[in-house]
């Protein structure tokens, strides 16, 4: 910690010092980043459910699960892992509780409120089924052909939170589906087996509640494919059956009558039926003991069939308002309507070119949705007005590369699928996707204004996209078909540069007139990155020639000004935000720090052991002599350029201090087993399973996999599968990393998704420059003495949004230009960033205006000085005081034209209105007409008599 008298005397210091980021002057650099979110990706595989709410909604994302906010239209990952990719996800009826279960069958208990691990546990088989009781006390799920019922734990940790409650057996083969009545004492079950079977769930031996004494299960049979779902009806009288051969069967709870009577019931029934809905269920619930009558019995009454051509793939039921929504494999939905008796047709829509996974209802049975694995598709519809809550689609393939834009809001990604994704940093939601690249995107960067981002590709071409118009408005391509492997803007947005891959040439073009500029050659291999110096007129270029070259772009000189020359091969180059070095990653896993300037080697850090790591099935060699995950593959400088952070293919980002040369901390970006690279050692017991699991697109295909192993065991010779099928596990491995500007966040494109790594941003408490006497009761009674700089800054040093807040605004207008001359630079970006967070919040605009005024005027030179470090806060404010001027200016607009409505509509209203004296001649005339017509009438009165 560091005085206020200490830290003032910087301020007559010259050279490097003055800069806010000398370890002299401010507090270390936070390294505290944790993961934030999941991007990239919004849907793998497995289930997917609503809350109890009906208002967010969970879908599985690898061995991560993200809440999607479809109120708030936000979205956030929770904090932890599971071993694999997860399959079956519950919440409990209370929402407190969520419980996931993997690939394996390791389960995982979160406490969804607080997002909270609380218990892990292995089930020791593969989970097809699982569901929570509604009275919230007890689970099901399917171990193979077995039910098993646990006891539901509580929301602390306990030492044994899972109790085994009783099993369930009666099933040949595997249970696929498992549903409570509303009562929680009886289980509906379906199975591969083509039968659905209603058990007891005598919960009453220890609870107390009815008892179940004398309860026998019940066999459902007649489909000819397994079933895909069983469920209650409003009723549970009442069972509806869904098969995956399109096939939907309705089962009512009868008494068992006489074939005589049976016969003249069921002819009665035809004759009556006049399609009124005599059939529907009465909303009188009826209770579950009257499946203890013997003399009653299941009746199979209604066929239905959805006659789709295509196989059912997902199913689901609400109960209030009896709506059945049915998921096909041909990409197509159906809503069926079941409160009339019969399958009525509501909506038919499809919405994927693929199978639809999984479907789910919310709790008032408005929104629908919809998961599709192939495409990675994540869809909520709502029915009645017939348009799209929610409707996300991640890439197909890996990513390639990331870049954020100037003022950290948006962040571009492109991937192997060639589109190129903008994701809303905040929020976690793509906006806009753009699909003309017809070839994978390699590089992707944003204009310094923010309105533009430019992507180049395989395909030959670059193209730049408008963020504001949404479309392709230039496309640069070369005079012979090259593929492009990086792009680069420079800092004013008026040059774009292109490396290829083939002729081993930088392409220069002209952002406005879209004219190819120059070709720059001189290197001897491919060209892997490229970056514009933000502070000075150079492009650096580096090359599997084991160069780096440095480009005068603006002088017109087809010639490198200078070559730095390496002894490994260039993967990344890139400048320090002051531009006054240069970072290189090459081959061999060193960073390679140069002199921009002078074009001296600086430093050097070998990163060989901090990224190597992980061995796949198919590695012959460990992992610590595989040469294939040691050295990094991108490279970026943090916002105060004291930092690197660099991955590569492996499973490790490691972030880095240059002065010092140091690792200062090792992110490990999955502890997913399902992907390879994540162990270090491999297990021999579990490459048969591996190398069976991978001919299967998901876990319910069992059919195409067995038909798989046939085909292995009668092709002689072969062992470990068909090598014909080009089909191999995802790798864990990164391809690029960017820092936000603010430099409080850094996002990273790998194999799983965009993940993206912030500063812990549930503290509160974040001081600066704290001391014994800068406490919240110091800083009031401060204030209180009319002390308003010294409550400020002491303000400033604790950092609680709340108590700056308050001494601020307590501050008089005419004590805020005093203020401001006298408050030193040390504290002006922190109070710059809370200005431009309080004009959303504030209403006092002026009061704020009057601040940023005198800051700027009084401190304009230190802003000057250090721009690359404060440019973040600059553009936050910039955009908050732009946006309030559009909105003073449209009301203003509108208020003028409001008056001149006014006066107009006033004077053309005084133009038809007549003078007093107009109306009193008025008068005369229609009294003089009234006593005309008076006389008359008398006249004609006495003629008559």
């Amino acid at each position: 910690d560091v005085s206020i008298a200490q830290s003032n005397s910087y301020s007559v210091r010259k050279g490097p010092e003055l800069h806010p980021t000398h370890p002299e002057n401010r507090s270390r650099m936070k390294i505290n980043y944790r993961f934030s979110n999941l991007c990239g990706v919004v849907y793998k595989q497995g289930t997917v459910e609503f809350t109890p709410d009906g208002n967010s909604l969970l879908s599985p994302v690898g061995n991560r699960i993200t809440v999607f906010d479809l109120v708030n239209h936000s979205s956030h990952t929770l904090p932890f892992e599971t071993r694999k990719d997860i399959t079956r996800l519950a919440v409990s009826p209370d929402g407190v509780l969520l419980l996931v279960v993997d690939e394996d069958g390791h389960a995982t208990l979160v406490n969804l409120i607080k997002r909270v691990v609380l218990a892990a546990f292995n089930f020791k088989e593969k989970v097809y089924a699982i569901s929570f009781s509604p009275n919230g006390k007890y689970f099901a799920v399917n171990h193979g052909k077995l039910i098993h019922i646990w006891k539901t734990p509580g929301v602390q940790k306990e030492f044994a939170p899972f109790v085994f409650h009783r099993e369930i057996p009666g099933h040949f083969d595997r249970v696929t589906c498992i549903e409570w009545s509303d009562d929680s004492r009886w289980i509906l079950s379906g199975s591969r087996d083509l039968t659905v079977q209603l058990h007891p769930a005598k919960l009453a031996k220890k609870t107390g509640g009815p008892t179940d004494k004398g309860a026998r299960p019940f066999t459902l049979a007649g489909h000819k494919d397994y079933v895909v779902r069983a469920m209650f009806g409003k009723q549970a009288t009442t069972v509806y059956t869904v098969s995956k051969d399109g096939a939907l069967f309705v089962w009512k709870w009868e008494p068992a009558e006489p074939t005589s009577e049976a016969k003249k019931r069921k002819t009665s029934e035809d004759g009556n039926d006049s399609g009124d809905g005599s059939d529907s269920e009465d909303d009188t619930p009826v209770s579950t003991d009257i499946f203890m009558n013997k003399g009653y019995r299941w009746r199979l009454q209604a066929r239905h069939y959805f006659n789709q051509n295509s196989k059912v793939h997902s199913a689901r039921f609400h109960k209030a308002s009896n709506l059945l929504v049915i998921g096909f494999a041909n990409g197509i939905f159906g809503l069926y309507d079941l409160s009339m008796g019969e399958l009525t047709n509501i909506q038919k829509l499809s919405i994927s070119r693929s199978k639809i996974n999984a479907c789910a209802i919310n709790r008032t049975g408005e929104w629908l949705a919809f998961a599709a694995s192939r495409h990675g598709q994540l869809l909520v519809w709502e029915w009645q007005s017939e348009r799209y809550v929610l409707k996300q689609q991640g890439h197909f393939d890996s990513l390639n590369c990331v870049s954020y834009s100037a003022e950290g809001q948006y962040i571009a990604t492109g991937g192997q699928d060639g589109k190129l994704k903008i994701w809303n940093a905040s929020n976690g939601f793509c906006f806009i996707t753009f699909s003309d690249h017809t070839a994978a995107v390699t590089g992707a960067v944003f204009t310094a204004k923010g309105q533009s981002v430019v992507s180049s590709s395989l395909d030959g071409t670059v193209r730049a996209f408008d963020l504001v118009r949404y479309r392709n408005f230039r496309t640069f391509t070369s005079p012979t078909p090259t593929q492009f492997s990086c792009v680069a803007v420079d800092p004013s947005g008026e040059i774009v540069a292109a490396g290829s891959t083939s002729d081993f040439s930088v392409y220069v073009w002209s952002m406005a007139t879209g004219r190819l500029l120059d070709i720059l050659e001189g290197h001897e291999g491919p060209v892997t990155s490229l970056k514009f110096s933000p502070q000075n007129p150079q492009l650096a270029s580096g090359s599997w020639d084991k160069t780096v070259k440095i480009w005068e772009v603006y002088s017109g000189s087809k010639a490198a000004t200078e070559t730095l020359q390496n002894a490994s091969d260039i993967t990344c180059v890139t400048y320090r935000p002051d531009g006054a070095q240069i970072c290189v990653a090459t081959l061999d896993g060193q960073l390679q720090f140069w002199d921009a300037l002078e074009g001296n080697l600086v430093a050097t850090i070998d990163g060989r052991k901090d990224i190597m790591g992980g061995r796949g099935a198919n590695d012959a060699r460990t992992a610590k002599n595989n040469a294939q995950s040691k050295y990094f593959t991108s490279v970026t400088y943090s916002a105060d350029g004291r930092c690197v952070i660099a991955c590569g293919n492996s499973r490790f980002v490691c972030l880095y201090e240059v002065e010092n040369k140091i690792l200062l901390k090792k992110f490990q970006i999955s502890h997913n087993r399902s992907i390879e690279g994540i162990l270090d050692y491999l297990d021999s017991r579990d490459e048969h399973l591996a190398d069976l699991e991978n001919y299967s697109d998901s876990e319910e295909d069992d059919e195409a996999t067995e038909n798989t192993l046939k085909r292995v065991e009668t092709l002689p010779g072969v062992r470990s599968g068909i090598f014909s099928k080009r089909r191999s596990t995802l790798r864990i491995r990164s391809t690029g990393v960017c820092f936000a500007p603010s430099g409080r966040q850094w996002a990273l494109s790998s194999s799983v998704g965009l993940l993206i790594y912030s500063l812990d941003e549930d503290m509160i408490f974040d001081p600066y420059m704290l001391d014994v006497d800068v406490t919240p009761d110091n800083i009031i009674a401060t204030l209180e003495n009319g002390e308003h700089l010294k409550a400020l800054v002491m303000s400033l040093r604790l950092n609680e949004v709340a108590l700056i807040s308050k001494v601020l605004h307590a501050v008089p207008f005419s004590e805020i230009k005093l203020i401001s001359s006298q408050l030193h630079a040390t504290y002006l970006q922190r109070l710059l960033s809370f200005l431009a967070e309080d004009f959303d919040k504030s209403p006092h605009l002026e009061f704020h205006l009057l601040w940023v005024l005198h800051l700027m005027t009084f401190h304009g030179t230190f802003i000057k000085e250090h721009g690359t470090v404060m440019s973040s806060t600059l553009r936050n404010l910039q955009k908050n005081l732009l946006r309030h001027q559009n909105d003073l200016s449209t009301l203003c607009d509108e208020n003028q034209y409001l008056l001149d409505y006014l006066n107009i509509a006033g004077q053309k209203q005084r133009e038809f209105i007549p003078s007093l004296a107009e109306l009193e001649d008025a008068a005369g005339v229609v009294e003089q007409n009234d006593d005309s017509r008076s006389s008359k009438k008398r006249r004609r009165g006495e003629d008559d008599s």
